[in-house]
Order: structure tokens, then sequence, then C-alpha cells
């Protein structure tokens, strides 16, 4: 069956193509299990379609638009107004934007910030991505979380014929995105701040340390927050053999976060193994956590709508304490499957129960879910990077 929220035009005004002056064009999200939202268009003139995902965060749009987790989905932003600051380019967590598109409640054509580069529309037109505003972003959130994640399109396109659309977004799927978002090269990475800046803010807690950081999709805070520390950091393409980047002698292995499906990186996973048999520290975020449960006999699952946003509650089993988090997952280590040989649960998330965090028995490496580079967002976490620090100092953590 499908359902609008808004009233269909008859035939003749289906089919104009023309605006009159001031007019906006209209915009329409299907689903999979047919229903149809309408509203305005935004952002670039382009169909698409995308696995449709919500995010919860009040702020942090530019961040949530340049994270490389978000390749192959669609974002709703739950919070009512989105774009009211503006896109300072200085918050993009890479390069560019990687989201398919973009759904709001109401879009702010003028941005209000001295920071600002451009406006959110102005960013969404120069990189291509459709979206859709206008519509009533709750309702469609209570959908997929009632319904589960759907794969959706968003398209201008008055004439649609749902009976050709549905199966097209029944068979979608993102594909293999960690290689379409990693880096193309090895490449060393170098901090902006000053030396008497890095000293005086984190104390040379990490001066001499060389860090291999593996993209997956990293976000660029990942690196910051070991630059931060006065470490060195080589990044590397997702698809680097082990033998190259223990061959390089590094002090600590960052895996990173990254966008799809974990089990579908199966030559990733191999040499994974082989960083995990080392005896080189290892911290792992998101994907990466993902990654490494696998590559030593755990199990993970799609969950059903995911956790994405900037205000989760995650517990540290160790000291007890809750911590708020920023996440950005779809799928999730399977705690019924952790063999406690290999790895014991440091971190639950205090809403589901579902695992956000592993220590590895007998090994210095830890791994987590949530994100505690964190930008923006909480800062809470942001200690564990300093107890990768002491892990690559040789402390047992």
């Amino acid at each position: 069956m499908i359902c609008y929220n808004k009233p269909i035009l008859d035939k003749d005004k289906l089919r104009r193509t023309g605006r009159g002056k001031g007019e906006k064009m209209r915009a329409f999200l299907i689903l999979e299990d047919g229903t149809v939202l309408e509203g305005t268009h935004i952002g670039a003139e382009k169909e698409v379609i995308s696995e449709i995902v919500f995010n919860t965060s009040m702020a942090g749009y530019t961040e949530v638009l340049t994270d490389p987790s978000y390749a192959g989905q669609a974002v709703c932003m739950t919070y009512p107004l989105i774009g009211n600051y503006g896109v300072c380019r200085e918050d993009m967590e890479s390069k560019q934007p990687w989201i398919d598109g973009l759904i709001v409640r109401e879009l702010s054509r003028i941005g209000s910030n001295f920071r600002m580069d451009v406006t959110l529309q102005q960013f969404l037109e120069e990189y291509g991505i459709p979206g859709i505003a206008g519509i009533d972003t709750r309702a469609l959130t209570k959908t997929l979380r009632e319904k589960g994640t759907m794969n959706g399109m968003i398209t201008t396109n008055k004439e649609y014929c749902p009976e050709d659309i549905l199966p097209r977004l029944k068979e979608y799927s993102p594909g293999k995105v960690v290689e379409k978002v990693t880096c193309g090269h090895k490449m060393e990475k170098k901090a902006d701040l000053s030396e008497a800046d890095m000293g005086r803010r984190y104390e040379k807690k990490g001066r001499g340390k060389r860090v291999a950081l593996m993209d997956f999709g990293a976000k660029d805070n990942i690196a910051d927050s070991l630059l931060k520390r006065g470490c060195s950091v080589t990044v590397y393409p997702a698809m680097t053999k082990a033998k190259e980047i223990l061959s390089d002698k590094p002090d600590g292995i960052m895996l990173s976060n990254g966008p799809g499906d974990p089990k579908e990186c199966t030559s990733i996973i191999e040499e994974i193994r082989k960083i995990y048999e080392s005896d080189v520290p290892v911290f792992a975020i998101c994907l990466g956590h993902q990654l490494m449960a696998l590559a030593t006999g755990a199990d993970t699952y799609k969950m059903k709508y995911g956790h994405r946003g900037g205000n989760h509650p995650v517990k540290d089993l160790q000291t007890g304490r809750v911590y708020i988090s920023s996440q950005n997952h779809g799928y999730v280590v399977d705690a019924g499957k952790i063999d406690p040989k290999v790895a014991v649960p440091a971190f639950i998330n205090v809403n589901d129960g579902t695992n956000e965090g592993l220590a590895y028995t007998g090994k210095n490496i830890f791994t987590v879910q949530f994100h505690p580079e964190a930008c923006p967002g909480p800062q809470d976490s942001g200690y564990l990077f300093d107890r990768f620090m002491k892990m690559m100092e040789g402390a047992w953590v």
C-alpha cells in the first residue's frame, strides 16, 4: 500500500515541468515498504537509491555529511532545523562528503556563524548530493525504528512508477564501500599545532611514538587525536598487507571506523588476523572493532536500526563508570559468541545491552564500537587514546 503525508495533485499538475516564481520543486522519498513521503527538493537535482538511516544529533551535520562511515546511506536528521550555522570546511571529517542524500524537516537557507564558508544548500549542490525537506522526520524515524532500516529513493520525478521502483529498492545494496572511501596510497599525517601548543595541552604523552592507522574510512579526528598526543601517524589503505605494516615497525596500530557490512571485508579480516598474532599494541574503533572480532572467531550481525547520534550511554565494565558517546553503526559484535579465552566485553550499551567494546585476553589490544574522538560531541571517552599511549609505552592495560 502506498501512503502519502500530503495529498497528491491531479495528473495535469503532476506533469508540470516548470515552476512559478518562488515555487519550490517537489520531491519524494519512497521507501521499500511502499511508503511515500512528499516534501520539497534540496541540494543537487539528482535521483538516488540508498539505505535510509536516522541520526539523533542536534548539531554536527557537517561532520555527519563528511564521515566516510555513512557511504551508501541517506541520512535523516531528527532535529527539526538543520543548516542554521552553515558549513565550515575546517570541521569536515574527510576531504569530501560521503552520504548519498540528506533528509530534514526544515533546511535553513541562511547560515549564522562567523566561521561559515558556505550554506548547507550550497555545500550539497557543490558535491552533487540530493535531499528532501519538509517531511515529518520524526514519523519517518518511528517507521524505521518499528520496521527496521530500509532502502529508499529520493526523486523529483512526479511520474514515478511504484511497480518499477519497489523491486529496485529491495535489490539495492551499498556493496563494498570500504574500497570506495579508503585512501589511495600510504601517507604521513602531520600535526597542525605548534610544538609549544602540543606540549602545553598534551604534556608530550606520545612524543616519538609511531602509529600505523589502517584507513577503512577513517575520520580525520582519529589521526588528529593521535597527533595532538605527540605521535607520528602513517595512514595505510584498507587493502594493505599486514606484512608491509609490521615491516615498518610501528609502536602501535590503529584500526579505523568505516562503512558497510564487516563480513564483506574478507581479505582485510585475514590481514587483521596476522596483526592480532603480532605483539604490536592495537586500538580499534567502530568497523575496526568489528573486523578484529571477526578475525578472532567472533561474529557480527545487522541491528534493526543501529546507533547513530551523539548521546548514547556506554558503561566501562572495568571501572563501572558510564560515558556519553557519539556513535554511528548499523552492525554489532554478537556478545553471545565471544570466546572468553580470546576476549572479554569491556563496554556495553546502557540502553540496549549490546556490546560496545572488547579487551583481548593476553594481548595489548582493546577495541570500542563508539567514537572516542567524537568531534563534535561528548569528549567523555577521549581517555581511551591516553590508554593507547600507555600500551605503546609497554604498560599493560
